[in-house]
């Protein structure tokens, strides 16, 4: 006689019944995440500028990364656009969070941040509206940021710092360094917050470099390191064609293994009076 297989016992049907119910559950949520990574990155590609205003002797550049993995996207933005009186404002920034809300709220970051500056002062006084302005709609969410003005007449460059890495510059005869400004908190953290105001006159040429931490800080990459290497790069390429150099830059966001998206902005500048 042959033998037959003993009976499955129900333990086991309800066994398989929960894995099936668990296997269908893993996809609908790979799928939901799969959708939510592509709304960020349409919302990023939207709200970041198709290009970046330039002046004779000032030439602009920018270079954006998602996150290496493709799950962390949304967070960070470079913007730049024209002022009053033929001055530039530029500004690059990280948002809290990387997923759709992060993504939106950057968007709103962006966006108040060119309300506020069409009447501001100076870049401390355009973080600090913008940081109450923030604070003002009562978003859980806080955002870092570098703002600068450029001045076509005296050829000054106006910078102030909400929580940001600093910006590097450097000029063609090998001077190079980072913006040692004092800054302020991250915006939308604290009230009344102030950001001191860093000037600087461009009397030679060279570059000068906005970037976000994605770039210079990875998984046991210290932020330091990933600092000091994209100084020696804009060193050595300073005054050269900005978009190479914003190449470059983020050459070592990518030997870093970033996990998180990455910006750079660079400004190409003659020198005062020659331009």
């Amino acid at each position: 006689m042959t033998p037959r297989r003993p009976p499955r016992s129900a333990s086991a049907d309800d066994l398989l019944t929960t894995l099936g119910r668990l296997t269908a559950q893993a996809r609908e949520g790979a799928v939901l995440q799969q959708a939510r990574v592509q709304l960020a990155e349409a919302l990023q590609r939207e709200m970041l500028p198709a290009s970046l205003p330039s002046l004779p002797g000032l030439r602009t550049a920018a270079r954006y990364a998602p996150a290496r993995h493709g799950l962390d996207i949304g967070g960070d933005w470079y913007d730049g656009f024209r002022l009053t009186a033929g001055a530039l404002a530029f500004s690059v920034g990280d948002v809290q969070g990387h997923d759709v809300e992060a993504a939106a709220f950057m968007g709103q970051v962006r966006i108040g941040l060119r309300a506020v500056a069409a009447t501001a002062g100076d870049p401390g006084e355009v973080l600090s509206r913008a940081n109450d302005l923030l604070l003002s709609v009562d978003c859980d969410l806080f955002a870092t940021c570098t703002f600068l003005r450029f001045d076509p007449e005296t050829w000054e460059l106006q910078s102030a710092r909400a929580g940001h890495v600093p910006a590097l510059w450097a000029t063609v005869d090998g001077q190079y360094g980072m913006v040692e400004d004092e800054g302020g908190l991250p915006l939308g953290m604290l009230p009344g917050s102030a950001y001191p105001v860093t000037r600087r006159r461009l009397a030679k040429a060279g570059s000068f470099v906005l970037l976000t931490d994605g770039v210079v800080e990875g998984p046991s990459f210290p932020i330091d390191v990933g600092l000091e290497r994209v100084a020696r790069v804009v060193r050595d390429a300073a005054g050269t064609d900005p978009d190479e150099l914003a190449a470059e830059v983020m050459k070592v966001a990518d030997s870093t293994g970033h996990a998180d998206d990455a910006a750079v902005l660079v400004l190409a500048h003659d020198e005062a009076g020659h331009r």
